[in-house]
């Protein structure tokens, strides 16, 4: 499949649900230090907002040396450890200082597919929802981790590159899931239909 284009500063300085929704059918490429290349397409993801309207978003009561990467740049790795096990990941939008981001929840592997079941522990034979469905998932796959917090995604071993012109694209919004606060706000956005994203609720419907 032909990737688009490496995105620039440009794209991730909007508006965090505006960054959400167009990273839908995007890839996120990683080169792992011995040259090996893993692609996926980003099939779900959910914005968290740091404006004081979002209580769910890690930045709601402002910068903390935990969440300091999110008011960063934007175009960089917000990585953090969640209930003590996995290693979820974001990426920081909005004009620097604002504390915002847009946490990868799922990808359908493109290339590597062998490394990522490797790096995940699955037999090289398994394939589906188990490889990368789930922020956990989708960063052992990746072989993302704590160090990468505050990596650029502009240049380096990890890129977002745009969506191919053929590629399939139907986009759907709905309210988030696995939290207890904000969890009335819209701010997940998936590949409609696609059978890997989360079970959740999916109120909202297609946007595109």
């Amino acid at each position: 499949m032909k990737l688009g284009p490496v995105l620039r500063r440009a794209f991730f300085e909007r508006r965090c649900p505006v960054v959400a929704r167009d990273l839908v059918g995007c890839f996120l490429v990683r080169t792992l230090p011995d040259g090996t290349r893993l692609v996926g397409r980003l099939i779900e993801v959910e914005a968290y907002l740091g404006d004081g309207s979002d209580p769910a978003s890690h930045c709601h009561r402002g910068p903390t040396p935990r969440n300091g990467s999110m008011f960063g740049p934007p175009g960089r790795l917000y990585a953090y450890r969640s209930y003590g096990i996995h290693t979820c990941v974001n990426v920081v939008c909005e004009p620097e200082g604002r504390g915002a981001g847009v946490l990868l929840r799922a990808l359908e592997p493109v290339a590597g597919v062998e490394t990522m079941c490797a790096l995940r522990g699955l037999a090289s034979d398994r394939r589906g929802r188990e490889v990368a469905s789930g922020p956990g998932r989708l960063a052992q796959a990746l072989d993302l981790r704590l160090e990468h917090d505050g990596l650029s995604l502009l240049r380096g071993p990890l890129r977002l590159r745009g969506r191919s012109s053929a590629g399939p694209r139907r986009v759907a919004r709905g309210p988030r899931v696995g939290i207890s606060k904000g969890v009335e706000l819209p701010y997940r956005f998936y590949e409609a239909d696609h059978p890997w994203v989360s079970a959740g609720p999916r109120k909202g419907g297609p946007l595109s």
